[in-house]
């Protein structure tokens, strides 16, 4: 092997691993305790499925894993090696579809990416990850600062920003936000600018509110362009667990999301929360975050992500 080649992707591997190893040990911890010394039955079955359910998996999920795991297993023994290879199969079954990259239009210019969640899901620094990787490409990048109604994301951004090169398209704290966004179009279409990415306020306190200024956004952003936002990603923190699902459904119905990024899958024992809303919704889902650092966001890979959570070693 080459040792060049392989350390990325093993660095990577281990990152992923770590970061779900909450997950993966209550999972492999239970399903041990269930198998030993125990023939299948349907009250192992059961049990399994309740661990499942335990690591926010979903309820669809979880059963056909345990029909699947009880396929022409019955009265006999079983191995946890042998669960947790069942639980990777179907995890990545259910991941498989939903995995695309981001892929930007090139024939838009600029592309824009409108990016919703609430606050503290790591909705800013996901901003700040993504524009790094698109300047890396050599993509000439533009943040708006539309989350008006927090000091610290506009501040945040900015930093961004500084960090990357990146012009920042900013207000005072309070401003309109598509006053703003309408400035920021504006200007990078004049600029030449390749990607705008858009922060958005993320306060579920208030749905009306938040409708109505995300409405507002989309409104303004079709007025220069009927076809922008050409993305919406919504941000969700997996360490949120069942949560995820409502936010899901609130921001797909206030502005029509078209891809997810979950962060910090390394922070919780709840990593299954992947899967059901994979499961659930069937949105593309186009990157994870296991960490802090700019290179800890990468693209979704659905049989790493399944081996991980089922606690198996890389392939």
């Amino acid at each position: 092997m080459n040792d060049t080649t392989d350390t990325p992707k093993l660095s990577w591997w281990r990152r992923l691993s770590s970061g779900l190893k909450r997950t993966s040990t209550s999972l492999g911890t239970a399903v041990a305790d269930l198998v030993t010394k125990r023939k299948l039955d349907r009250a192992m079955l059961e049990d399994i499925e309740d661990v499942l359910l335990r690591a926010d998996l979903g309820t669809d999920v979880a059963a056909r894993i345990a029909e699947a795991v009880g396929a022409g297993r019955y009265d006999k023994a079983i191995s946890a090696d042998e669960v947790k290879n069942v639980v990777a199969t179907e995890v990545e079954k259910v991941l498989s579809p939903v995995a695309k990259p981001l892929v930007i239009d090139t024939s838009h210019s600029p592309f824009v990416i409108l990016v919703v969640g609430v606050n503290g899901s790591g909705k800013t620094t996901t901003i700040g990850k993504l524009s790094a990787k698109f300047s890396a490409e050599g993509r000439k990048v533009m943040l708006a600062a539309g989350d008006t109604f927090r000091a610290a994301a506009i501040e945040q951004l900015q930093i961004w920003g500084d960090r990357i090169g990146a012009p920042v398209i900013s207000g005072k704290e309070g401003a309109d936000a598509a006053g703003l966004v309408f400035d920021g179009v504006k200007q990078a279409t004049a600029q030449g600018i390749d990607v705008l990415v858009v922060d958005t306020a993320g306060r579920l306190q208030n749905k009306r509110h938040l409708m109505d200024e995300l409405a507002k956004i989309r409104r303004v952003l079709g007025r220069l362009n009927p076809e922008s936002p050409h993305d919406v990603l919504l941000v969700l923190d997996a360490t949120t667990g069942q949560n995820a699902i409502s936010q899901v459904e609130v921001f797909r119905e206030v502005a029509n999301v078209t891809g997810l990024i979950m962060t910090k899958l390394d922070g919780t024992a709840r990593g299954g929360i992947l899967v059901a809303v994979a499961e659930k919704f069937g949105l593309p889902i186009h990157a994870i975050g296991v960490g802090e650092g700019v290179d800890d966001l990468r693209p979704f890979d659905p049989r790493a992500v399944a081996r991980a959570i089922a606690g198996l070693p890389p392939e």
